[in-house]
């Protein structure tokens, strides 16, 4: 049918009809395609490391991983695996659909946010392969030892902390939920950090007014701890968390050299985690300036950059260099802060009180390993 041809019919019918009309005009409208530009061959090595968050090897076994799932029609305007994931790692980049867009010619904005929509899914499906806690007794003696070497602190298996994620207001009643002390929007993101900064273990679904501490009591991992999955050993924390058999904090007031070994060790200990988030959030700084999508991405996005930090921190052997476009956009924030907890619980069958009683004095004594 011609445009002449429903132009002519046009003058014959309703106004009811304007809808049925546009629609026959717009399947005669010619379809315009624009070329893709080859990111993968236009850039060095190191331009692309720095555009995309990670090497070219890396990127190409990361394809290999969700290759499939990414997979569609092949025909001449389809979008294929590989330019989805480069438009994914380019808005986790830079956090902005118009740059993303911009940049990868040929892609709507509104294509770009269906492509890392459908991305972040599919990254977010590999978290039980690259982020999990130390599955058997060696892997949790070489998760403690590594520990061991930074201060002597024992039987440690993570360092645990929260750190917020900037949103947009999720709108509706429970919007301020979302609202945290520093009073904008976000997540408050649970990790456990190893001593190589690997990310052990993600909870992400708390809006950001709720605590730490409550967080952690509602975790599976905390659920673990006490059913002896990780034996006796620990983790490290700050005062934002009880004090308890299977968590240990600073003394918030110190009286003897024993106790000042003890929070110097242990602080020292648990930099790992306020470490791994300056690093994740630098890898991908769309963690530093917040997210506009809609909650549910949100989420899956965030742990998805958890699956990408971990493989690239194992693959790429170095971080990359700073993205001055991305970096205009960075927002800085502080943590909101924590008033320190205290458990209802005997101190005297706490962990930390062990070690006080125990090992610490013998580290004085220079009898400690």
């Amino acid at each position: 049918m011609t445009s002449s041809i429903i132009t002519n019919r046009i003058r014959s019918v309703s106004d009811d009809d304007e809808e049925i009309i546009e629609f026959l005009m717009r399947r005669n409208r010619p379809r315009v395609f624009r070329n893709r530009i080859d990111h993968i061959n236009k850039w060095n090595d190191m331009e692309f490391f720095r555009r995309f968050r990670m090497k070219k090897t890396t990127f190409m076994y990361i394809l290999g991983k969700i290759e499939n799932t990414l997979s569609t029609a092949k025909r001449m305007t389809s979008i294929t695996p590989m330019q989805k994931l480069l438009v994914a790692l380019r808005f986790y980049a830079t956090g902005n659909f118009l740059i993303t867009a911009g940049e990868l010619v040929g892609i709507s904005e509104p294509s770009a946010c269906r492509i890392v929509q459908q991305v972040t899914h599919a990254l977010a499906e590999l978290r039980p392969d690259y982020v999990k806690m130390p599955q058997n007794v060696e892997e949790i003696r070489q998760v403690s030892y590594h520990f061991y070497k930074i201060a002597k602190m024992p039987r440690v298996i993570g360092a645990i902390d929260c750190t917020h994620i900037r949103i947009h207001s999720p709108g509706g009643e429970n919007a301020e939920y979302f609202r945290n002390r520093k009073g904008y929007f976000s997540m408050n993101v649970q990790t456990v950090a190893d001593a190589n900064l690997q990310i052990l273990d993600i909870v992400v679904r708390w809006p950001g007014s709720v605590h730490d501490q409550t967080i952690f009591l509602n975790s599976k991992l905390k659920t673990d701890l006490e059913n002896g999955r990780f034996g006796n050993n620990l983790l490290v924390a700050d005062s934002g968390y009880a004090n308890s058999q299977h968590v240990i904090t600073p003394l918030l007031q110190t009286n003897n050299r024993v106790e000042e070994l003890y929070n110097e060790s242990l602080i020292r200990t648990r930099n790992v985690v306020e470490r791994q988030y300056g690093v994740w959030k630098r890898r991908f700084p769309i963690l530093s300036f917040g997210f506009r999508i809609k909650l549910e991405t949100t989420m899956a996005a965030i742990v998805a950059c958890a699956v990408l930090f971990n493989i690239t921190r194992s693959l790429d052997g170095e971080e990359p260099p700073d993205d001055h476009e991305a970096r205009n956009f960075i927002v800085v924030q502080e943590a909101p802060s924590q008033t320190p907890v205290h458990a209802n619980i005997n101190q005297q069958f706490t962990a930390r009180n062990r070690l006080l009683n125990d090992y610490f004095p013998s580290l004085l004594d220079g009898n400690g390993q």
